[in-house]
């Protein structure tokens, strides 16, 4: 299993970005995809979760400017990332609990993408 991220850049406050992430490989369930992030000095932070049956939820710190959403056809997802903000620059991460061909259920990273908020 593979995660591939992408969308990420520079973006002044106020702006817009949307972040991909797809999984691939010998998937049989995705049960929950993820963003998480890691701001420079600091740990990784969870941002927003959506899982198998479409429930979301989110970090209060993003709540009414982000929006995690989903292409299951694809096991794709996305978040959409609105009004951003100097804090929100960070390097975001996808994170998927996926089962595998080989039934064997585990949690997977994908590479980061940089999120650079800044006038």
């Amino acid at each position: 299993v593979q995660l591939q991220a992408s969308g990420g850049g520079l973006v002044q406050p106020g702006g817009s970005l949307r972040l991909s992430c797809a999984a691939s490989g010998s998937i049989v369930t995705v049960w929950r995809m993820s963003w998480y992030r890691q701001a420079p000095g600091k740990q990784r932070e969870a941002v927003a979760h959506i899982v198998r049956f479409g429930g979301t939820n989110y970090a209060d710190s993003v709540k009414g400017r982000f929006t995690i959403s989903r292409d299951s056809a694809k096991n794709t997802v996305y978040l959409r990332m609105d009004r951003l903000k100097p804090k929100d620059t960070a390097v975001y991460y996808c994170n998927a609990d996926i089962t595998d061909t080989a039934r064997n259920r585990d949690d997977w990273w994908g590479q980061g993408t940089l999120v650079t908020v800044s006038s």
